[in-house]
């Protein structure tokens, strides 16, 4: 299932959301200049698991394991393996980033992203703390975008593109059915990596779990209560009574 667009317009206009999109095609494009050295860039920025079992041994120094943990949580949501990846990554945070940062504001809207990324990324450690293999990409942060809408919005409705064998159609599908089919997929794929003892490498289905998980638990924190309208006030009807 491809969604193409859902029927929600904002009412602001995302500019947090383009920018996301800017930054990471054009850091991409970046990548794609560096050659031979785009391995040494994806070790330096993106998150390694095992790099978070490094304070447990001798001669590593408070200010290196901070550069070799905290900084790359970071750095990674903006670093993409191929054309695939980011385009799938960014075509999926257009269609629902933009009614998340509608509701939350700009910048609450660039907190709960960048917490949601950071949250995807140490789900992913907690499952493979032997991994040398570094962990990219914004799907995990996009993960959390999708959990909010989730929660916010159930019944938008989402254009989806089915291709099933020899048969493509598109239909309209609730955004809560085509969210938590999505969610279901990961769950599938995360666990039956494990067992296929597979789970060092590949998609990091756990980091998009962590994500979706986290984007449910922690959007009504970042998006408060939603302010009341106030009414018009009432129009009090005078009569003049003259004086007999």
């Amino acid at each position: 299932m491809i969604p193409l667009k859902d029927t929600i317009p904002s009412s602001t206009y995302p500019f947090v959301n383009y920018c996301l999109i800017v930054v990471n095609s054009a850091v991409f494009l970046y990548e794609l200049l560096l050659g031979p050295g785009l391995e040494q860039f994806i070790q330096r920025f993106g998150v390694i698991p095992y790099y978070f079992t490094l304070s447990f041994q001798p001669g590593i120094g408070l200010k290196e394991y901070v550069g070799l943990t905290c900084l790359p949580l970071v750095t990674s949501l903006f670093i993409h393996g191929g054309w695939f990846h980011i385009i799938g990554n960014m075509w999926f945070l257009y269609i629902f980033g933009d009614n998340i940062e509608d509701r939350l504001g700009h910048i609450r809207y660039l907190f709960f992203y960048l917490f949601c990324g950071v949250a995807a990324s140490l789900g992913h450690v907690m499952i493979n703390l032997d991994s040398i293999i570094p962990t990219i990409g914004a799907s995990g942060a996009i993960a959390g975008v999708l959990g909010a809408y989730a929660l916010l919005y159930p019944w938008a409705r989402v254009k989806t593109l089915i291709i099933i064998i020899f048969i493509i159609d598109i239909v309209e599908l609730p955004a809560v059915f085509f969210l938590v089919f999505w969610f279901i997929i990961q769950l599938f794929n995360g666990f039956g990596s494990i067992m296929s003892s597979s789970g060092h490498g590949g998609v990091a289905w756990f980091a998009h779990i962590a994500g979706f998980v986290s984007g449910l638990v922690v959007i009504h924190f970042f998006a408060g209560r939603r302010r009341k309208q106030r009414k018009p006030p009432r129009l009090v009807r005078h009569e003049v009574y003259p004086w007999h």
